[in-house]
């Protein structure tokens, strides 16, 4: 019994330091990038990631040895450095994260989510955005979750 198969994906969700606007277009990319390469030196696959200047969404895979926890704090703390690196020096993520399980054959319609997170959040808050998926999923979200990332 030497081989442990998984095969696990995740929709992570968390917003910059109390929803500042920090994500703006010339950081984007470049953070982006960098989230999806510290997802896969960890032996982990990055399906899609976008988001709008004040959070992000992330689809991946974890490797089976790595908790979706540490996953979630490697790429916030490493990333919250890249970000300061690039200049925006008050860059920095909120406190606490979301992570919901995904199954295979949602893994196109979580994609394509949220790869329109832009269009979405012209019609939808970001706390309605995180009610909804929360209630989706059999959550009762506790409003307090919003209490250290308020905008500032």
């Amino acid at each position: 019994m030497g081989h442990s198969y998984t095969n696990l994906k995740y929709h992570v969700i968390f917003s910059t330091r109390k929803r500042m606007p920090l994500l703006h277009a010339g950081l984007e990319s470049e953070m982006y990038r960098y989230i999806g390469g510290i997802i896969q030196n960890k032996n982990g696959q990055i399906i899609g990631i976008g988001g709008i200047d004040d959070h992000i969404h992330i689809l991946a895979g974890f490797h089976q040895s790595r908790s979706v926890a540490g996953m979630v704090g490697a790429i916030k703390s490493n990333s919250s450095s890249f970000g300061k690196e690039l200049g925006s020096l008050g860059f920095g993520w909120q406190t606490g994260y979301s992570a919901f399980s995904v199954s295979e054959s949602k893994i196109p319609e979580v994609r394509r989510y949220i790869q329109l997170q832009r269009e979405h959040h012209r019609r939808m808050s970001y706390e309605d955005e995180m009610r909804e998926i929360c209630r989706l999923h059999g959550l009762e979200l506790d409003e307090s979750y919003f209490a250290d990332d308020e905008p500032a």
